[in-house]
């Protein structure tokens, strides 16, 4: 399968990566277990996960994900074999939250041991920490790399303007820099990527890795009504889409997956797959067929009517 590499750093990806988002929550231990085992066999290597994933699930801390994916490498002895993304900075506690270096140093030993593993492929600030100097918190990941546990880092959340001011430090005071950004993108979710900050990573070589690729399910074309979301799991994250704008996008995704013989959701992730600023998607899946379904996208290769078509289709408003 085709590799990508993450910004200039030296992770080499396929072109898809599993969401861990999704372990402790809506896929429990074993399924959790089938889900991994499906997605290494078919051939890809990227998981992202966060210390964070899943604090929301009632009943839950934080650190259920990792959890699952330690035990999951433990039992399966690839360590080597895939990449470990993982994340720090959202609140887990009233004293578990930021980038500052002490918090930092504390919270990659707790991620260590969830993971079960001695180090972290791709280490990422959550989102930008405003009260912690960004040469600080740039540092304090020097200082993780020095020491083995972190082989290179990213950012998520991350605006233009500081993004741009993270890399200007990093090579001004020979810091490591940002490989990564994932951002928010999705067919439905332009505005916020496209423009400044996708120019930014263009000019910078920064690896982009968006989340809710496919809007939290709605591209897969399964909401196509209200009645649709009532009662799922994710069904309030994909009322906002429920109007004309989301509507006029589906039908395109239709059209072209037609042309494609293949379903709409696969055909969202495929025009990501395309966009030049793109290293790999996140998606995630709760059982196998979904899974089965995610990872054609992969072989799928839009020519330029559909990306077009799509393109128009999509076109945020103002």
């Amino acid at each position: 399968m085709e590799k990508r590499r993450l910004g200039q750093s030296s992770i080499e990806l396929a072109p898809l990566a599993f969401g861990g988002n999704v372990f402790g929550w809506t896929a429990d231990e074993k399924t959790s277990f089938a889900l991994l085992d499906a997605f290494v066999a078919a051939g890809f290597n990227f998981i992202d996960t966060a210390d964070v994933y899943s604090r929301w699930h009632p009943g839950n801390q934080g650190g259920e994900s990792e959890t699952i994916i330690g035990k999951w490498l433990k039992a399966r002895g690839n360590r080597s074999k895939v990449v470990i993304a993982t994340k720090l900075g959202m609140e887990l506690a009233p004293d578990k939250k930021g980038l500052s270096p002490a918090y930092m140093q504390r919270a990659v030993e707790d991620s260590l041991r969830r993971l079960q593993t001695d180090y972290i492929d791709l280490y990422q600030s959550h989102r930008d920490d405003p009260d912690t100097p960004i040469a600080d918190t740039l540092g304090a990941y020097a200082g993780l790399i020095k020491q083995g546990k972190v082989r290179e880092i990213g950012a998520s959340n991350y605006s233009a303007p500081r993004l741009a001011e993270a890399l200007h430090i990093s090579a001004a005071q020979g810091l490591p820099r940002y490989q990564s950004l994932q951002p928010l993108y999705s067919l439905v979710e332009r505005k916020e990527f496209e423009g400044e900050l996708e120019a930014l990573c263009l000019k910078e070589k920064v690896g982009v890795i968006p989340f809710y690729s496919l809007a939290s399910g709605f591209l897969t074309g399964k909401y196509r009504s209200a009645a649709d979301a009532q009662g799922r799991m994710r069904g309030s994250r994909v009322e906002k889409y429920l109007n004309d704008d989301g509507f006029r996008v589906l039908q395109a995704l239709d059209d072209v997956a037609a042309r494609y013989h293949a379903k709409p959701g696969q055909i969202a992730l495929a025009w990501l797959m395309a966009r030049p600023s793109i290293t790999a998607p996140i998606a995630s899946a709760t059982n196998l067929e979904q899974l089965a379904e995610l990872v054609k996208a992969a072989e799928i290769a839009l020519d330029r009517d559909a990306i077009e078509q799509i393109d128009r289709a999509s076109e945020p408003a103002g």
